[in-house]
């Protein structure tokens, strides 16, 4: 997919600069970063539903409970 961007110059020839740096184009660190947002949004997303599952089981993990001795238990 081919996306279009309205950029200051003096902002793209930084980010140029950056990104050689980096050893890659402004195109594959334009591309890198929208992956990484891509994966937090996504991380994001399975962080809330698995608390609306523990929040939906009254607070509970499926009946288990924590034992103050069994987790302290060191043998």
């Amino acid at each position: 997919m081919n996306i279009t961007l309205s950029v200051d110059e003096r902002v793209a020839q930084a980010a140029r600069e950056a990104a050689r740096k980096m050893g890659k184009s402004l195109n594959q660190a334009v591309r890198d970063y929208l992956e990484q947002l891509a994966g937090q949004e996504r991380q994001a997303a399975e962080w809330q539903l698995w608390e609306q599952r523990c929040l939906n089981g009254g607070g509970r993990l499926q009946g288990y409970t924590l034992d103050r001795d069994a987790l302290h238990d060191r043998s």
